[in-house]
């Protein structure tokens, strides 16, 4: 889903990109090699930061800067892209608009911007029944989560000045063996895995949040949007 949303972007030689919480630079990567004009991943975590900006000393491209993503610092139209994933979903509803809304503010009219979320299947889900899936979400990730139906999330999207121009939803596979060794190869899900059975704090949490997904595995799925910004 991650190389699907990057190649929705269009990202080119000519665009100036903005990833909000790149984490340990795995999209960063894959951002890079379609070869910017520019890259800067805004990380609030210093640690994940000095991370990320050690594995993407490769590129003169590439920097990365300790901020919010609600408040990057960054100027208006800085970018001409802006992506982020797996991020908004772990956010109340007020700080999903903070966070939209911020980057609307760094787009230049025609830029886009790509989200990659957990999305609730159907989209007539009652509410009754989307207020339990977010309540155990937040159990069990201790913060408060609450993914939304795909016309909620371009709903979203649409009240900050962005027409999705397309949306794809496909299995949620977070978590799954399998999807971690494609995502982060053998050596890397070797030692996730090794790092989490050192830690049997860290090995409950995740115990308990690939519970929780695969109680609700028929209505959690994975969406991602591109949303070009409307030229006003």
């Amino acid at each position: 889903m991650t190389q699907r949303l990057i190649s929705g972007l269009n990202v080119t030689e000519l665009d100036d990109v903005v990833e909000f919480a790149p984490g340990l630079s795995a999209t960063a990567s894959r951002v890079l090699a379609r070869h910017p004009r520019s890259y800067v991943g805004v990380e609030r975590d210093k640690e994940c930061a000095s991370v990320a900006a050690r594995a993407l000393a490769w590129s003169s491209a590439a920097s990365i800067r300790v901020g919010q993503a609600h408040r990057t610092g960054l100027e208006k139209g800085f970018a001409s892209v802006v992506v982020g994933e797996a991020m908004l979903t772990l956010q109340t509803d007020a700080k999903k608009q903070e966070i939209v809304s911020e980057a609307s503010r760094l787009l230049r009219p025609g830029g886009r911007y790509g989200i990659h979320e957990l999305c609730l299947v159907p989209d007539d889900m009652p509410p009754a029944r989307k207020h339990e899936i977010a309540r155990e979400l937040s159990s069990a990730l201790h913060v408060a989560a609450r993914p939304y139906t795909v016309t909620e999330w371009s709903e979203l999207l649409h009240l900050y000045g962005f027409d999705v121009t397309h949306s794809v939803v496909g299995k949620m596979a977070l978590l799954n063996p399998l999807r971690i060794i494609a995502d982060e190869g053998v050596l890397g899900a070797y030692r996730f895995a090794r790092n989490v059975g050192k830690d049997p704090d860290a090995k409950q949490r995740l115990l308990a949040i690939r519970k929780v997904l695969e109680r609700y595995s028929s209505e959690i799925a994975a969406a991602y949007f591109v949303a070009e910004k409307r030229v006003s």
